[in-house]
């Protein structure tokens, strides 16, 4: 970097104009005695003293930068950002990105047109699932989603200058599909659990993941949030008897700036307690092996007949090369761990005994739907960590509730003058 050897350029008149020269260009400030001119005098020097590169003579024009480089940089910036490349958000991000490289990847980013983004968006609605070409894979609010990704990631070239901020103006133009677009298909919204549904299908869990579901009913986390936890991630001398689970990592971290904890009460440190022995500080307190060994422990209990010589043989080959599993459950695992539970209870069920499909997140909708209903809407925000009343709204169901109620109360105030 080229250093001043004394001091800045001084102030000088061309016609009219206040100019300074520096490294043999000659640089216009405005009207020469103005107070505009020596404002911009003053920022000269500033900057020069800051960054004296910015004024020596122009370099060779950069390439223009290609959308492919501009993906390929923020997906490495984003496999820190939500921890690893596992993360369902960085997935969300890769295959949105990825139509979009599709179409335009060797493209110079600023060529990115609202008609392009368009275009991408079209390719996104014309997508359908392997094997089922009347049925589309993305309904339209993923698909809104995945523009508003590809938003971002420009977004986010603009702040790191790999993009022209008129580039991320332009693409904000294109607004969402709305409700009833013709070629779209809507999703219903998620809803709670009801917990007698839950506990019929505990019966047919594991018991790794039945604890997992029992002690995700009772704190609201997130799927995720349960599933990453680790030993050392528990601290269990706390005062009252309560337990902590202080997140290392958490989705909302970058947003508050805060740590999260979560506090355990009694049933769910006695859940707990089963999982906590003999493993260290990193180990996942949760393990996809334990639960096959669990399962495996089930199926010899279970057994009738004798083991046969073959079995035997196929049991000491299996014991030389084990199996291996991940250290921790993904959101995937555990929610295939659940449906396999209900298929396998339906299978034993009659037809009016049926469990109906569930997902895990639908218990963080329970957990806030009942503690609304039984202690209040800001009770039930604090648990479930949001930050405004508005995100809690969308997990609280209890308006129906409420409804239902004041329809039982119901009185007819013209009924006294009936007949």
């Amino acid at each position: 970097m080229p250093k001043l050897i004394n001091r800045n350029p001084k102030l000088g008149k061309n016609g009219n104009y206040a100019v300074v020269r520096y490294k043999g260009k000659t640089h216009r400030l405005g009207k020469h005695g103005s107070p505009e001119a020596l404002k911009a005098y003053n920022r000269f020097c500033a900057e020069l003293t800051s960054n004296p590169e910015t004024f020596l003579m122009p370099k060779e024009p950069k390439a223009k930068t290609t959308l492919d480089e501009v993906v390929a940089a923020y997906l490495d910036y984003a496999a820190n950002r939500f921890f690893d490349t596992q993360h369902t958000h960085y997935e969300h991000y890769r295959v949105a990105l990825g139509f979009a490289v599709d179409l335009y990847g060797h493209m110079p980013v600023d060529e990115l047109s609202p008609l392009k983004l368009k275009t991408i968006r079209d390719t996104m609605l014309r997508e359908v699932q392997k094997g089922n070409p009347k049925k589309q894979r993305f309904s339209r609010n993923v698909i809104n989603q995945y523009i508003n990704r590809i938003r971002t990631v420009i977004s986010w070239g603009v702040e790191h200058e790999l993009v022209s901020v008129g580039t991320l103006h332009a693409l904000r133009t294109v607004k969402a599909l709305p409700k009833g677009t013709p070629g779209t298909r809507e999703t219903k919204r998620r809803q709670a659990v009801p917990d007698d549904v839950v506990e019929r299908t505990l019966l047919f869990l594991p018991p790794v993941v039945a604890a997992i579901v029992q002690i995700q009913r009772m704190t609201g986390c997130r799927p995720s949030e349960i599933l990453k936890m680790r030993v050392g991630d528990i601290e269990q001398n706390r005062e009252a008897g309560l337990w902590h689970y202080v997140l290392e990592k958490h989705k909302t971290e970058r947003h508050t700036e805060r740590e999260k904890i979560i506090p355990l009460g009694k049933p769910i440190q006695e859940l707990l307690a089963l999982y906590l022995t003999d493993k260290t500080a990193e180990q996942a307190v949760f393990s996809p092996t334990q639960a096959m060994a669990e399962r495996h422990a089930e199926k010899r209990g279970n057994r009738k007949t004798k083991i046969t010589p073959s079995q035997a043989e196929r049991d000491r080959q299996r014991a030389a090369t084990p199996q291996k599993y991940c250290d921790f459950y993904d959101d995937n695992s555990y929610r295939k761990a659940i449906e396999y539970a209900i298929a396998k209870a339906n299978r034993q069920l009659p037809p009016e005994q049926q469990i109906p499909h569930w997902t895990p997140y639908q218990i963080r909708h329970t957990a806030g739907t009942v503690t609304s209903r039984t202690e209040g809407r800001e009770k039930a925000q604090a648990l479930l960590g949001h930050s405004t009343i508005e995100t809690t709204n969308i997990y609280d169901h209890s308006d129906l509730w409420i409804r239902e109620e004041l329809a039982r109360k119901q009185i007819n105030p013209f009924a006294k003058n009936a007949g």
